[in-house]
């Protein structure tokens, strides 16, 4: 079996912690030299990604917003970030089974930010533990997935609208949840935060890397056509505060960051 099969039955599994081991092992299998098959095409399981029944999904505006200065809204804020990354984990695996004809090591970024992602998961998880509460004890909204699904039949459209643009936001929200758990007094979340910044400047490096190689390829215009894709799958409008420095870390071109800017 090879790596791409791999991550498909990875993507099944339901039990979280579950294919977050997986996802790590599978990576693991990768760097000792699992076999890898550029060019195959699967068919689609009936029910992806597999996901437990809980946490329950709701429409974006009916997560409610929570202070981290109770206990029960600092539980709150973990398992949406929790959430975030779980989501993460899947959007990295399904972007390796479902694009053929990318070069070798296309898979091989994805697979290395499905287990970087399957770490924030557990880190976040376990400290979730801490506060009595595990994951699925708070109702999540639906976001990263259901433009997964959009971007389904283009490489190029999946490379500029969740790495780059939805992911990316968690460049921009890191510093100020830091700031917020550090004020109640929760040194360990913001560790893990900084573990989850640092790894997600690469996660979102590696994005904008395969879609100007996938806009060259074509020979499109990176710049101009963002904006297009952005309108033609409705992908959300970033708003600032933008972290300037993290997405320049992050490769974003002086241009793109301007644009950001622009509004």
């Amino acid at each position: 079996m090879e790596l791409r099969d791999r991550a498909l039955q990875v993507l099944c599994l339901v039990p979280p912690a579950d294919k977050a081991q997986a996802a790590r092992s599978l990576f693991d299998a990768a760097q000792a030299g699992l076999a890898l098959d550029a060019q195959r095409v699967f068919e689609q399981p009936p029910a992806l990604p597999g996901r437990p029944e809980r946490p329950r999904l709701v429409p974006t505006l009916q997560v409610p917003k929570r202070s981290p200065f109770t206990i029960e809204g600092r539980a709150a804020l973990l398992h949406a970030i929790a959430h975030i990354e779980f989501n993460a984990i899947n959007l990295a695996l399904d972007a390796i089974w479902r694009f053929p004809g990318m070069p070798d090591a296309f898979y091989r970024d994805w697979l290395k930010v499905a287990a970087e992602e399957a770490l924030h998961f557990t880190l976040l998880n376990d400290h979730l533990q801490t506060l009595n509460h595990s994951y699925g004890d708070f109702d999540a909204h639906d976001g990263l997935w259901t433009m997964a699904e959009r971007t389904a039949g283009d490489v190029l459209a999946r490379m500029a609208l969740v790495p780059r643009t939805l992911e990316a936001r968690g460049l921009d929200a890191t510093p100020p949840l830091q700031a917020k758990f550090a004020r109640a007094g929760d040194q360990r979340a913001v560790e893990i935060l900084e573990v989850i910044l640092r790894d997600e400047i690469g996660h979102v490096e590696i994005g904008n890397r395969w879609y100007r190689h996938l806009c060259r390829e074509r020979g499109l215009d990176p710049l101009g056509l963002y904006p297009q894709l952005v309108a033609q799958y409705e992908a959300p409008r970033l708003r600032p505060p933008f972290n300037m420095a993290a997405r320049s870390a992050a490769g974003f071109s002086a241009e793109e960051l301007a644009y950001l800017q622009a509004g």
